[in-house]
């Protein structure tokens, strides 16, 4: 006979995974997923594959870090941007599909941005925040009002 969990304890097995269980890089896993504030944990192991231009020299793949590509993240630069106040509110923004990249909109929070589309990265045009950032800077037209 086995006894009824807590509600603590219920809550602590929810963020432990049975099935892919790792003990030596765990910590380091969550914290990482944490502080970028990544959802999916597929998404952190394809970060941790990494990326190498050529096939003979494997060395090279020791330098990129799962970091590294959170760091290009969208959620991440629109708080580098100052798009949004916090990574959680950057991600809402981005499900919403009040962020688009260049012409697309993009509602997937783990879209990797490039060094070239970084500086496209703004708010669809039918965005209600873009409208309030804009009424708040007074560089609102008054054909929008419309």
């Amino acid at each position: 006979m086995v006894r009824k969990l807590k509600f603590h304890e219920k809550k602590l097995l929810k963020k432990v995974d049975f099935i892919s269980w790792e003990v030596d890089n765990n910590l380091h896993e969550v914290k990482i997923m944490r502080k970028y504030h990544i959802q999916k944990r597929e998404d952190y192991t394809k970060y941790n594959m990494g990326l190498i231009s050529i096939k003979e020299n494997l060395g090279i793949a020791d330098k990129v870090t799962a970091s590294s590509f959170c760091r290009r993240r969208l959620p991440v630069i629109m708080v580098r941007n100052r798009m949004a106040e916090n990574l959680k509110a950057a991600t809402q923004f981005i499900e919403q599909g009040h962020v688009r990249v260049g012409p697309e909109v993009v509602t997937d929070p783990a879209f990797l941005v490039n060094r070239t589309l970084e500086d496209f990265v703004t708010w669809v045009d039918t965005s209600a925040i873009r409208k309030h950032v804009l009424q708040y800077n007074e560089m609102r037209d008054d054909f929008d009002l419309l």
